[in-house]
C-alpha cells in the first residue's frame, strides 16, 4: 500500500492528480514552457485582483499587461490576521494552514489552497526521486525539532509514521544523545537522511570523532539532504567523507514550495515549475543571469493566499546558464535582515562575519558550533560549544581577522556555552543583529 499518498489524499491533497499535472508541466518544450509562465503568472495576479480584497488594496496601482508594475510584498505585509489576506470562498477550515519558523525575525501564519500544496508535494517528490527516493517506501532518518507538549508530541510521532520516517530530536546534540543515534541507524534500513544541516553536522563530527563512516553501518543509505540552514563546503566535504553519501542541498520556503534542489549534475536546479523566481535590486528592477541581487518568489498556483512578487529575504544569483524552464540558482548568499552594520557606516552580509569566524575557530575540531550575534554597532559576541575553552591567542587571531575582513574598533567578546539556543524549530540562527 503506498501509505504516504494514501495519507496525502485523506487530508484532501489529490496527489496522483497533481502528478498527472506536473509531468504536463514537464513535458513541455523551451517555447511552451515560456508561455505557460506568462500564462500562469497572468492567471494568478487576475485571479486575486478579483477575489482577495487584501491583495486588491495592495496593488491597486498594478496594470495588468505590465508585469514591472506588480508591487513587490514582504513578510511584513502579510502580518495581519490570516482571515484578512484570504481569498473570496478559502478559510482555515479548506485550505492548508501553518506558521512559519521565524528564522528571518519576521513570522507569520500562512495558507495554501488545497491543490496548491498537493502540486508542492508532487515537486518535492519529483526532485527526491532524482536520487531514488520514494516516499511511500524510502525510511528517512530526519533531523528535525519536535514539540515538547504531548498532544504536539505524539501528533509529530503520528505524522512521521504514516511519512515512513524517524526523528531524531535536534534539541540534544550530545555525544550521549548520538551514541542512541547511531544504534537506531545500525539497526534500521534507513533509505536516506533529511534534516537540518547544523544538526547533521554535528553528527557528522561525532562520527569522525569516532572514526566510523555512516554507510558501513548503514549500507542501505543512498543519500542525504540537507536543508533550511546554510551548507557550507567543508562541512559539504565532512558529510560526505563521514557518511558516504551524496550531500544534496535543498533550499526552500514553507509558505511558497521547495524552491531550489541540487540536481545529480551538481546544479542547485531553480523550481519552475509551480514558480517564477526573479532577481530584482534595490528600485525592484529585474536584473540579468549573473548579478546579485533580491530573491522575489511569485507562488504561480496559491488562489487562497496571494504570494505575488513575495520578498522572501534572501539574497542570491542566477547562472547565466539559465533558462526559463531550467534556471539555476548559482549562489545563495543570506538574509537581506541579517546584515552587519559597522562604525563607519559599512555594511556586509551577517554571514560574512560567520565564514571569517569559522574558518578560524573550527580549525583543530576544538569548537563544535558557534553563533555570531551584534548588540552595537562596534559590539559582536560569539557564543561557543567546545571542549576546551578559547586561549587568548585564538581570541586575538579571530580579532585580528575580523579586523582585517570588516574594519578596526571593533569589540568582540567570546562566551563559551554548554550548548547553543535553537529556535522553537531546531533552527539555529548563525549570525544575529540586535541592532534596531
Amino acid at each position: 500500500m503506498r501509505l504516504f499518498d494514501f495519507s496525502l489524499k485523506v487530508n484532501g491533497f489529490d496527489i496522483a492528480k497533481a502528478q498527472s499535472a506536473f509531468t504536463k508541466i514537464q513535458s513541455k518544450n523551451d517555447s511552451d514552457f515560456e508561455t505557460y509562465v506568462d500564462d500562469r503568472k497572468h492567471a494568478i495576479i487576475s485571479y486575486h485582483l478579483v477575489h482577495n480584497s487584501f491583495y486588491k488594496s495592495f496593488g491597486k496601482s498594478i496594470d495588468i499587461n505590465n508585469w514591472d508594475s506588480v508591487p513587490v510584498m514582504t513578510k511584513r505585509h502579510l502580518q495581519q490576521p490570516l482571515e484578512q489576506r484570504l481569498s473570496n470562498g478559502f478559510n482555515s477550515k479548506n485550505v492548508y494552514v501553518n506558521k512559519t519558523s521565524g528564522s528571518s525575525g519576521d513570522p507569520f501564519i500562512f495558507a495554501k489552497d488545497k491543490w496548491c500544496h498537493a502540486l508542492t508535494w508532487a515537486e518535492i517528490m519529483n526532485r527526491f526521486g532524482w536520487y531514488g527516493i520514494d516516499f511511500n517506501s524510502s525510511k528517512q532518518a530526519r533531523f528535525y525539532g519536535i514539540p515538547l507538549d504531548k498532544k504536539g508530541y505524539y501528533k509529530e510521532r503520528s505524522k512521521d509514521y504514516f511519512s515512513n520516517r524517524f526523528r531524531f530530536s535536534v534539541f540534544d546534540l550530545s555525544d550521549a544523545a548520538f551514541e542512541a543515534t547511531l544504534a537506531k541507524f545500525k539497526t534500521t534500513e534507513f533509505d536516506y537522511i533529511n534534516g537540518y544541516t547544523s544538526a547533521i553536522v554535528q553528527f557528522a563530527k561525532y562520527l569522525k570523532r569516532k572514526n566510523i563512516i555512516l554507510n558501513s553501518v548503514c549500507p542501505t543509505l543512498k543519500a542525504c539532504i540537507v536543508t533550511s540552514e546554510m551548507l557550507f563546503d567543508d562541512d559539504k566535504q565532512l558529510l560526505e567523507t563521514q557518511f558516504g553519501l551524496p550531500v544534496i542541498n535543498e533550499y526552500g520556503a514553507s509558505e511558497l514550495d521547495l524552491i531550489a534542489f541540487q540536481n545529480p549534475k551538481d546544479e542547485w536546479q531553480v523550481n519552475s515549475e509551480t514558480l517564477f523566481v526573479e532577481i530584482l535590486d534595490e528600485n525592484n528592477a529585474v536584473l540579468p543571469y549573473g548579478k546579485e541581487g533580491r530573491i522575489v518568489i511569485t507562488s504561480l498556483y496559491n488562489q487562497a493566499h496571494a504570494f505575488i512578487r513575495y520578498d522572501i529575504g534572501d539574497i542570491g544569483i542566477l547562472s547565466k546558464d539559465s533558462t526559463i524552464k531550467k534556471p539555476i540558482l548559482k549562489k545563495l548568499i543570506g538574509r537581506t535582515n541579517d546584515d552587519v552594520v559597522l562604525p563607519s557606516g559599512k555594511k556586509a552580509a551577517g554571514l560574512t562575519f560567520y565564514y571569517i569566524t569559522k574558518s578560524v575557530i573550527e580549525n583543530d575540531g576544538n569548537v563544535s558550533e558557534f553563533i555570531v550575534e551584534q548588540f552595537h554597532l562596534d559590539t559582536f559576541k560569539i557564543s561557543y560549544v567546545s571542549k576546551t575553552q578559547l586561549s587568548e591567542a585564538e581570541k586575538t587571531t579571530i580579532k585580528k581577522e575580523v579586523i582585517h575582513y570588516l574594519e578596526p574598533h571593533i569589540t568582540i567578546n567570546f562566551e563559551r556555552l554548554e550548548k547553543l539556543e535553537r529556535s522553537k524549530s531546531g533552527k539555529l540562527k548563525q549570525f544575529t543583529s540586535h541592532l534596531k
